[in-house]
């Protein structure tokens, strides 16, 4: 049997790619195209040595793939999916991909819900990881530590980030349907995607389906400080287990203090107290995660010593409260906060972490549903927790339907009859210039956006590294070279 060749199409998200990493380890030569791939899935996939064609045209299958495996950026006119099907080649989805060559005969533990997916997924994978249970696992973003989004692994336990969002042009249920959870994690379950799902209802019924694919022999850890997350535990034939920050819940995470080290906090379980723990992570929104995360593991037969050895040891999720870079005392954090729920929740993170500096909040509207009006008003409550917000333009705005566009004049109106210093300002030339000639040595400078935004971080640091040059080393003694800075 010659080696197995994949095709990807649409490599450069994050599923899509990690994808394209499970099929390497497991023997297959893989390739795949996409446009604008940027990292951090472009530098993984550099690292792996798999080719990205750039674009997408039917002489890309060339090179003779059995397999073609499409992502959901990718629509039915698409040149690569057209000439597949007209090569008779096995066409199939990433979830579909993963599900048929990875996880059966595994134990799949998948993480879903609006918010705080990735980083609980994350958790769970580098806690089995540091324990020495070689979990295999999928996920929606860099582990720190681990640097890469996806891993084989040889144990049972293979970590799922289950994504709500349709699985392709030919498969218009959620992915997570896909994963056959054995055990699952909801952690919340409010609007998104509304170019997906046309109101919560809809929503809410996806989720109703994932929870149902639970046997009854499996768990659910479901958010107790959601209300519509609760209600749609109730489809779940296993084990359903509450956890949260309110009394009421099985699994309870109670903080202890926070601080720029990140935070220590007790986990009650059953009632009776199950450890004490650290964790670099702040914020009430992590500390929902860490519980989920410490519920799911437990019930692995993990000891409390196990998981509190690796959550302190931690290094947290590329692009979620990531410091990019400090120059001249300014902090730029890189955080992939787009909905208002988790605007409104990383700017609270951050200031436990960063008590009593100033904060900036630079905001891209970038998703088919932060393009919308729907959340006006929400951005706004959300955005208030800054000291200062710089607003850039709607990212593609024709995608949003008209008279259903996000005003950012308009929002950055309201936060300054709020009393918040406020800016709109469109291009990311206009916002590097901006922060680097207003920031100050202290300053936090939040930015969040689901995407590139146009290499806004690294530009701003080298901006900043103009007005604040790093002061000259101390001067050589008895013909030595000066010590490094």
């Amino acid at each position: 049997m010659g080696v197995r060749k994949a095709h990807l199409v649409g490599i450069g998200g994050t599923g899509m790619g990690s994808l394209a990493g499970l099929l390497l380890a497991s023997g297959w030569e893989v390739r795949g195209s996409d446009t604008g791939v940027y990292p951090p899935m472009s530098e993984q996939l550099a690292t792996l040595g798999i080719q990205v064609m750039d674009g997408f045209a039917a002489p890309h299958l060339d090179w003779g793939p059995g397999l073609v495996v499409v992502g959901n950026i990718a629509r039915p006119d698409n040149p690569e999916a057209v000439e597949a099907k007209r090569r008779g080649l096995a066409v199939t989805s990433m979830s579909a991909a993963l599900a048929a060559h990875f996880l059966t005969g595994r134990l799949p533990v998948v993480v879903a819900g609006t918010h705080g997916k990735t980083t609980t997924s994350s958790l769970i994978a580098w806690v089995l990881h540091h324990a020495g249970r070689d979990p295999g696992f999928l996920i929606g973003g860099v582990v720190g530590g681990l640097e890469t989004t996806s891993r084989l692994g040889r144990g049972q336990p293979f970590v799922v980030e289950g994504d709500e969002y349709e699985t392709a042009y030919f498969d218009r249920g959620p992915k997570f349907l896909h994963y056959q959870p054995r055990h699952g994690v909801l952690t919340s379950v409010e609007l998104d995607h509304v170019e997906v799902y046309p109101d919560l209802k809809a929503l809410e019924a996806a989720f109703a389906r994932f929870v149902a694919l639970i046997p009854g022999d499996g768990r659910l850890a479901v958010c107790a400080d959601d209300p519509l997350a609760l209600a749609t535990a109730a489809r779940c034939g296993g084990e359903v287990i509450t956890y949260g920050l309110d009394a009421g819940a099985g699994t309870r995470a109670q903080p202890l203090e926070a601080g720029p080290g990140g935070c220590r906090f007790r986990i009650q379980r059953r009632g009776r107290l199950f450890g004490e723990f650290h964790s670099p992570l702040t914020g009430r929104h992590n500390l929902r995660n860490l519980a989920a995360a410490v519920e799911i593991l437990a019930g692995l037969d993990l000891t409390a010593e196990e998981i509190g050895s690796a959550l302190a040891r931690f290094a947290g999720v590329r692009r979620r409260q990531e410091v990019r870079g400090v120059v001249g005392g300014v902090t730029v954090i890189d955080d992939f906060a787009h909905h208002p729920t988790a605007v409104r929740e990383t700017l609270a993170a951050l200031r436990d972490r960063f008590p009593g500096r100033r904060l900036v909040a630079v905001f891209e509207p970038r998703t088919n549903t932060s393009r919308r009006s729907l959340f006006q008003q929400a951005y706004l409550e959300a955005l208030t927790a800054a000291d200062r917000v710089v607003v850039a333009a709607v990212d593609h705005p024709e995608r949003a339907p008209d008279g259903d566009r996000l005003d950012p004049a308009a929002l950055v109106a309201g936060l300054r009859r709020e009393g918040v210093a406020s800016e709109f300002i469109p291009q990311v030339e206009g916002i590097v210039e901006d922060l680097a000639n207003r920031s100050e040595p202290g300053d936090v400078v939040a930015v969040m956006s689901n995407g590139a935004f146009g290499g806004l971080h690294a530009r701003l640091l080298e901006a900043l590294a103009a007005r604040f040059p790093e002061p000259p080393g101390p001067p050589a003694r008895d013909g030595q070279a000066a010590p490094p800075g």
